[in-house]
């Protein structure tokens, strides 16, 4: 399966999210980077790209480093809780964090499709 779309582009979307949502957003990408349980450099840097773009606290940036040496807790990161306003961007996160070190692993491949799925995407 090829993971495609046409990434985040557009900071406006991201900002508007209020604080909770933005750390909401930051885990769930922190999790996909975690799928084929290795965190590469380029998956790493896109993160804290999104993490910048967002324009997070200190104290939100110390969770999503913890986040990139350990994976948010799956209980933590429900796709049905995503509310339907922010899915679309959660998608387009998840698809910019699969394709970020240059090739989409069969595991990434499913999980952004069940990630789809169970968002009603």
């Amino acid at each position: 399966m090829v993971v495609r779309g046409r990434g985040l582009g557009s900071t406006a979307p991201m900002t508007r999210l209020d604080d909770a949502a933005k750390r909401n957003l930051l885990k769930f990408v922190c999790s996909f980077v975690w799928t084929d349980l290795k965190v590469q450099q380029e998956e790493r840097d896109l993160v804290m790209r999104i993490a910048g773009r967002l324009g997070i606290g200190e104290e939100d940036m110390k969770k999503v480093r913890g986040w990139l040496e350990r994976p948010p807790a799956p209980e933590e990161v429900d796709p049905t809780d995503v509310p339907p306003a922010h899915r679309q961007l959660f998608l387009e996160a998840a698809r910019e964090v699969f394709r970020a070190d240059g090739k989409v692993a069969p595991a990434e491949a499913d999980q952004y499709a069940l990630f789809r799925d169970l968002m009603g995407g």
